[in-house]
C-alpha cells in the first residue's frame, strides 16, 4: 500500500481527467488517518473548485446543519474526511453539474479509503456515492434514504444537501423528522469518543 503522504501527493497532482475538465484539474478532498466520519459525496461544484475547500457553498451550510456541527469541527480533518466520487469539478450540464468523472473513483477511491481505519460513520451523499457504497441494492435515492436503518449506525445514505433538492425535502418530511435527529445524535456520539 502506498504511504498516506505519497498517495495524497499523487492525488493532488492527478491530471487523469484533464482533457474533460472545463476548469482543469483541481482535486478537492479532506483526509486524515484519524478521521472518524467520512463524507462520501458526488464531486466539487464550481464554487468549491474556486476555493479548494470541500462543501464551501450552500450545500455545505445545509450539510453542517444536518450534522449539527460547527464549521470548525466539519473542517477538522482529524474528525471528518471528505472524499467525493469525483475529486475535480466535472463541469455544468443542462440541469446542474455534470456527474463525477468515471475515471476518478476506480483510480483513487480504494487507495484513499484504505487509509481510513478509524471510521465510525460514513455519510453517503447522492446517487453516485450510493451506487459505489451501497451497490445496486436500492433502485432509487428515495428508497435508499428511506431504508436508512439497514446499515445504521455505520452508514447513512443522504440526499444531496443542495438547494436544488428542496422539492425532495418537502415531499419527504419523514427525512427531517426521523433521519436528521438520529444523524445529529450519532455525529455527537462519534465526535465525543
Amino acid at each position: 500500500m502506498t504511504t498516506y503522504k505519497a498517495l495524497l501527493g499523487q492525488v493532488r497532482a492527478c491530471t487523469l481527467c484533464a482533457p474533460h475538465l472545463p476548469l482543469g484539474p483541481r482535486p478537492v478532498l479532506q483526509l486524515h488517518l484519524q478521521a472518524r466520519i467520512l463524507i462520501a459525496s458526488q464531486a466539487p461544484g464550481r464554487k468549491v473548485h474556486a476555493s479548494g475547500i470541500p462543501f464551501d457553498d450552500a450545500s455545505g451550510n445545509r450539510l453542517r446543519e444536518w450534522m449539527g456541527i460547527s464549521r470548525e469541527a466539519f473542517y477538522d480533518p482529524r474528525q471528518v474526511a471528505i472524499v467525493p466520487m469525483g475529486l475535480c469539478f466535472p463541469g455544468t450540464g443542462k440541469s446542474g453539474d455534470l456527474p463525477p468523472r468515471p475515471e476518478c473513483a476506480p483510480t483513487w477511491r480504494k487507495p484513499l479509503l484504505g487509509h481510513l481505519r478509524h471510521l465510525q460513520l460514513t455519510l453517503v451523499i447522492g446517487q453516485y456515492a450510493m451506487a459505489w457504497h451501497l451497490g445496486a441494492r436500492h433502485p432509487s435515492l428515495t428508497e435508499a434514504v428511506r431504508s436508512w436503518r439497514d446499515r445504521w449506525p455505520l452508514i447513512l445514505p443522504l440526499p444531496h444537501p443542495s438547494p436544488r433538492n428542496n422539492l425532495w425535502l418537502r415531499r419527504n418530511p419523514w427525512f427531517e423528522a426521523e433521519v436528521l435527529p438520529a444523524l445529529r445524535d450519532r455525529v455527537a456520539q462519534v465526535l465525543s469518543d
